[in-house]
């Protein structure tokens, strides 16, 4: 199982697909607080369908909560700053693949205390800052998916 996180997730639909994504991949879901919109939002739930009851979702407060519960944990951190490709995460069973808010990404704190563990998804075009946020974790979650089944 991989872990998914999101840290200060702000657009429910997107948290929603991601939600779906987890539950039909055998993934775990971290929403680290605060959020951008409530957990009961119609959003989310719609784009979650039905599904979010089966999901395995774990809540945390702030930041600082994730991190002390997860000291030990081994953690890759997507940002579009990564130097290394998502190609290079070394996966392996619980393995926390930690993302940012659409609008921001990863807080700078987050991207300076762990430079070696920062990935990217290269992208083809100068014409865009960074992917949508449901579409990367799926991109990277099934990467993982792919390297760990061989």
């Amino acid at each position: 199982m991989l872990n998914i996180v999101l840290i200060h997730p702000e657009i429910p639909n997107n948290t929603g697909n991601i939600g779906r994504l987890a539950l039909g991949s055998g993934c775990r879901l971290h929403l680290v607080k605060p959020f951008g919109f409530e957990i009961d939002d119609t959003r989310l739930k719609r784009a979650g369908l039905d599904y979010w009851k089966h999901l395995d979702v774990q809540y945390y407060e702030n930041i600082d909560i994730f991190f002390e519960q997860h000291a030990f944990a081994k953690m890759a951190f997507l940002s579009s700053h990564g130097t290394k490709s998502h190609y290079e995460i070394p996966f392996e069973d619980e393995l926390f693949l930690v993302f940012g808010k659409e609008s921001k990404g990863l807080p700078s704190e987050i991207t300076q205390k762990y430079p070696d563990q920062l990935y990217t998804i290269p992208m083809f075009s100068e014409h865009i800052r960074s992917f949508n946020l449901a579409n990367a974790v799926g991109i990277v979650v099934y990467e993982g998916i792919r390297q760990l089944a061989k």
